[in-house]
């Protein structure tokens, strides 16, 4: 009868279940029977436990720096009496070498789980690193638009020849092939992908997802791509030198365009601002009192506001652009509306150009100024980038926004209207 086997069982008080040197005193038909809630002694500190809700599973009890420990070693259903005696022994042989199989355990546990998320990061491709880069960036950058552009420049061109590889063995042979074939054809674009890859891969290395690339490794890379430095100065923004451009304006107000593109045009020019500033520009931006248009950070490429300070012919064609509003009503919305009112598209404006036979690009004439600024004017460098709203310190932009600088700012852009118009003025101090 299951009464009459010798077993072991722990009482309810506090010293749990007790420990005895004789070795395998339970045998299977006997723990089949069991049911009885408690702990049952097979020898060398090895129970079986049943639970109160019937559940049957081993544990190890043993003593090591006079410390007591029980240490589960799974359930019945998983070990067989013989294989719980074997792991028992086991155990028993680490506590005899001053070992504590508890915390032996649990360091292999750590140790493999340290593995496990070591070998997820290698894993990670090249695809999914950018996705998590574009995804954690998302409040900064510039619009939607932008956003998509730079990710769409990886699925386009580096996510088919290894998006899915992973990260960590990407090679610079690799981003060489992926560039080399747009190199000359697409400089500005090819320049792009791997300003982007570097970043990706800067990314990766930051999370451990890579040890990533040295400074050494990319100017290597540079050095195996052809020269296309020419190819990248046709393909960017071809300007108008300096010297033309007056008389191209004038062509530009005798062309067939409707007055609204017209006028966005030059006032493109004579702000030296970007084509997307002026298409968008609204009445609300425009303070009267000072004359001065300034751009809120939201339509700003650098995520920074940026006032423009007006020179006079600047401000006679927002007059002109106000004669399209009836008299004594306040004007509001877009300053240079297209059709159905909504702003005019980049392409009007290239196209007028191009009706022109004119070969520029219109955000070329942002460089014809800075050369005008540079080489005729001989305006301080600063001056002339914020001017253009580039990202200067962050010191030089309050200084730049400070009254006087305005005002020095403003005689720039009155200036560089002047020299349009062939009028030499240039009174700043040399």
């Amino acid at each position: 009868m299951v009464r009459k086997m010798a077993w072991q069982i722990a009482s309810n008080n506090a010293e749990g279940p007790t420990v005895s040197k004789a070795r395998d005193r339970l045998t299977a038909v006997q723990i089949k029977n069991l049911s009885k809630p408690g702990f049952y002694h097979d020898g060398g500190g090895l129970y079986l436990q049943i639970s109160r809700f019937g559940s049957k599973s081993w544990i190890l009890r043993y003593t090591l720096n006079q410390k007591k420990r029980d240490m589960g070693l799974g359930p019945l259903a998983d070990w067989t009496l013989a294989e719980a005696r074997e792991r028992a022994k086991k155990y028993r042989q680490l506590v005899d070498d001053g070992v504590d199989p508890i915390d032996q355990r649990d360091q292999e546990k750590a140790r493999m789980l340290a593995e496990r998320i070591e070998a997820d990061r290698k894993r990670r491709s090249f695809e999914e690193c950018a996705n998590e880069y574009h995804a954690a960036n998302k409040d900064d950058w510039k619009n939607a638009k932008h956003a998509d552009q730079w990710i769409n420049t990886l699925t386009t061109y580096a996510f088919p020849k290894f998006g899915k590889q992973p990260i960590a063995e990407l090679t610079r042979e690799q981003i060489r092939e992926v560039l080399e074939p747009i190199w000359k054809t697409k400089a500005e674009t090819a320049s792009r992908v791997l300003q982007r890859i570097r970043t990706v891969v800067n990314y990766a290395a930051a999370r451990d997802y890579c040890v990533g690339l040295d400074s050494e490794q990319w100017d290597q890379l540079k050095k195996a791509l052809p020269k296309n430095t020419k190819a990248r100065a046709v393909e960017h923004h071809a300007s108008c030198p300096h010297e033309q451009v007056g008389a191209l304006l004038e062509q530009v107000r005798k062309s067939r365009s409707s007055d609204s593109v017209k006028w966005a045009f030059e006032f493109i020019v004579l702000t030296a601002a970007r084509s997307g500033e002026v298409r968008g520009a609204v009445w609300e931006e425009i303070d009267a009192k000072t004359k001065t248009w300034t751009i809120p950070k939201e339509r700003m490429k650098a995520g920074r506001e940026h006032s423009v300070p007006l020179s006079q012919a600047a401000w006679d064609v927002l007059q002109h652009a106000r004669g399209l509003w009836p008299d004594g009503t306040e004007p509001a919305g877009l300053i240079f509306p297209g059709t159905k009112n909504k702003p005019i598209s980049d392409m009007t404006l290239t196209q007028l150009l191009r009706r022109m036979h004119q070969p520029y690009t219109v955000h070329g004439f942002r460089a014809s100024f800075r050369t005008w600024g540079a080489d005729i004017a001989h305006y301080d460098h600063d001056m002339l980038e914020i001017a253009l709203s580039h990202i200067v310190g962050d010191a030089t932009v309050r200084a730049y926004h400070r009254s006087d600088m305005v005002e020095k700012r403003r005689k720039l852009m009155g200036e560089w209207a002047m020299y349009l118009q062939g009028k030499n003025a240039l009174t700043h101090p040399q």
